[in-house]
């Protein structure tokens, strides 16, 4: 019997709703460069609305996905990726590579927004 099948069904549960979480502010943060391409600076504020969310969660949470605390009691692994269905590289990175992507949509909608951009 494999490792993962011996995991209790909580915690799987947890790993792919947190997946899916990720994925849907992943999804967002690439839709904030996207939308001000197609000069749609309404839903410019409506995705870095819903990201600005996320990241007022984690800073009240001492920089955590509350489901990483909910998969806790689940298993004694604490890898990076023990919570979700990511690589371990990018489960550890993930805010480093995510937080200045976010950044630099940000300018890139200003700039275009400003019209410094064509």
């Amino acid at each position: 019997m494999s490792t993962q099948s011996r995991r209790p069904v909580p915690l799987l549960a947890i790993k792919a709703l947190h997946t899916l979480v990720w994925a849907f502010f992943v999804g967002s943060i690439a839709a904030v460069p996207i939308s001000a391409r197609a000069e749609r600076f309404d839903w410019v504020l409506g995705f870095a609305g819903i990201v600005l969310v996320e990241v007022l969660v984690l800073a009240f949470n001492r920089m955590q996905c509350p489901l990483t605390a909910m998969a806790a009691p689940y298993t004694p692994d604490r890898h990076p990726n023990f919570d979700i269905y990511l690589p371990e590289w990018l489960a550890r990175y993930n805010k480093e590579i995510f937080g200045p992507l976010f950044g630099l949509g940000l300018l890139y909608a200003s700039a275009r927004w400003m019209g410094w951009l064509g």
